[in-house]
């Protein structure tokens, strides 16, 4: 193969991969964490944690620490939402975080699941550029949830 051969056959892998990797994933939900993170099983069989991209849910209880208020409602609500489903998952700029998590926007049929957590008040947002596709919507879903009252915004002392 002539070096031009070569550099256009990896050209054209490149824009494969990048093409794919705009497309979203699926899978199943096989184990809700907290309220923002899941472990879902991929279409290929692959397990991967993910983090909801967008917003952030009270932490439940950990060994030694003890859960933040809201927290356990928090994670049933979610896994009344995601438990066992195939759950679409659509990445924004940065695929992981620190923790090595997937970082996904998650929707169960066309139920964007970040921002129904923020609408009923079991999350708040959370924007960590620049994953920010959907910045603006969900501090609006957070305002609309606090002003009303909903959740951990009523539970929980501020």
């Amino acid at each position: 193969m002539t070096a031009a051969a070569l550099l256009a056959a990896a050209a054209l892998a490149a824009c494969s991969d990048e093409e794919d990797a705009a497309a979203p994933l699926t899978g199943r939900v096989v184990r809700v964490s907290d309220g923002d993170t899941i472990r879902v099983r991929l279409s290929g069989g692959r397990e991967e944690r993910v983090r909801y991209i967008g917003i952030d849910a009270p932490e439940t209880a950990k060994p030694g620490a003890p859960g933040e208020c809201f927290g356990d409602r928090a994670t049933e609500f979610n896994a009344r939402l995601v438990d066992g489903r195939t759950v679409r998952l659509k990445r924004d700029v940065e695929w992981r975080d620190r923790f090595g998590r997937l970082l996904a926007y998650v929707y169960v049929g066309d139920t964007d699941v970040g921002a129904e957590l923020l609408r009923r008040g079991y999350a708040e947002p959370l924007v960590v550029p620049p994953n920010v596709r959907n910045a603006s919507r969900f501090r609006q879903l957070g305002r609309e949830a606090r002003e009303a009252g909903r959740g951990l915004w009523s539970a929980c002392a501020s």
